[in-house]
């Protein structure tokens, strides 16, 4: 591993318990993959499925399987050890040896119930709640992942800025998915952020669409949300299309109309955000702009929050900008992503990763 992600992963070693008291932090994989082993490894490859992770202030230890030994050995971080157990059970053992008799903390509101009943039975230790303390370390990104979100997100655009070139009539929201997701791959994505969102048509009203074989037609809105995966980080962008229109019609000025609300709603969103505002302040702006322009005719057509941070997962640690009154702050990546849903007729939105300064919000 190279020498800038290990200053990065020493400082996190540090800084988490600034904010927990305990002797030592435990991350598991489960059935599930917990993000936070991405967070304290740098790791951007293997399962490590029934991996555990023992972070101390100064070095960590990770209790690994044959699977995975060799793949930890090539991508470990300067100040970790690794440990190679053959068995669950003597993983187990190894895991009592560290952390005997001592405070660990561990992130309750990932660990399946079960699991952690059975932990406590096996391991002579006091557990405690670390997932604040987890959730407020990760929502101020350092420059390491800040890059490499700005690396997901410039390879996000580069393939909607080409995305226009497959537009066909009568092609499937799934085979215009399939395009875009064959260019991500193309400039250097390295997995998807989350399931490509194509929606046609009236399918646009509708926030979480899943890809459909609905057909493209002409004078129709193509909205497209969409992430790429770089070093593990993601991106979330989002940008909506008029396919072929009919530019004298009534629904096309209809849908410019819509467009151009939406497109002033996220810049009065973007210019609301600034180091120590509250995240719900964005938000009750960009909601009141849409309620009330043109004498209300989009009123209660905004529908979600305003957007929410962004990292190791499309959807991660941090505030949400919407009724929640919390502090934004510096190196915070946050999505804005405002929109108007008009049942039955089609939907706009607009999004963009930003990073909040203290001066206001940078877009990525």
């Amino acid at each position: 591993m190279n020498i800038i992600i290990n200053k990065y992963i020493a400082n996190r070693y540090k800084n988490i318990f600034k904010n927990i008291d305990a002797d030592a932090l435990l991350i598991m994989n489960t059935g599930m993959f917990d993000a936070n082993f991405r967070y304290f490894t740098g790791f951007n490859s293997g399962l490590f499925e029934s991996s555990y992770l023992v972070v101390e202030e100064n070095t960590s230890t990770l209790i690994t399987n044959p699977l995975e030994y060799e793949t930890a050995r090539e991508m470990k971080p300067e100040k970790m050890n690794i440990i190679n157990a053959k068995t669950n059970s003597n993983a187990k053992n190894v895991l009592n040896n560290l952390l005997k008799n001592k405070r660990i903390g561990i992130n309750e509101k990932f660990i399946p119930v079960s699991f952690y009943k059975e932990l406590k039975k096996e391991i002579n230790a006091k557990f405690i709640d670390a997932s604040e303390a987890l959730s407020t370390a990760r929502s101020i990104k350092d420059e390491y992942e800040i890059e490499n979100i700005r690396k997901a997100n410039k390879i996000t655009k580069k393939a909607l800025s080409e995305i226009e070139n497959y537009f066909k009539l009568g092609m499937t929201e799934k085979q215009l998915a399939a395009h875009l997701e064959f260019l991500f791959k193309e400039y250097g994505g390295e997995d998807l952020a989350f399931e490509t969102i194509v929606a046609f048509g009236s399918n646009s009203a509708l926030p979480h669409h899943f890809s459909s074989i609905n057909r493209l037609k002409e004078n129709s809105f193509i909205l497209i949300d969409c992430g790429t995966k770089y070093k593990n980080y993601c991106s979330d962008v989002t940008r909506t299309f008029i396919f072929k229109p009919y530019r004298n019609s009534l629904k096309y000025k209809k849908m410019i109309r819509i467009y151009d609300a939406v497109k002033n709603a996220q810049l009065i969103g973007i210019n609301s955000i600034h180091d120590k505002e509250y995240s719900n302040k964005p938000y009750e702006k960009v909601l009141n702009y849409i309620n009330t322009i043109n004498n209300g005719v989009f009123k209660n057509t905004f529908i979600h929050s305003l957007g929410h941070p962004v990292g190791l997962n499309v959807h991660d640690e941090g505030p949400v900008m919407g009724h929640s009154k919390e502090l934004l702050r510096k190196n915070m990546v946050l999505s804005v992503e405002p929109g108007i849903y008009i049942t039955g007729f089609g939907g706009v939105r607009i999004e963009d990763d930003i990073i909040v300064t203290e001066k206001g919000a940078k877009i990525l």
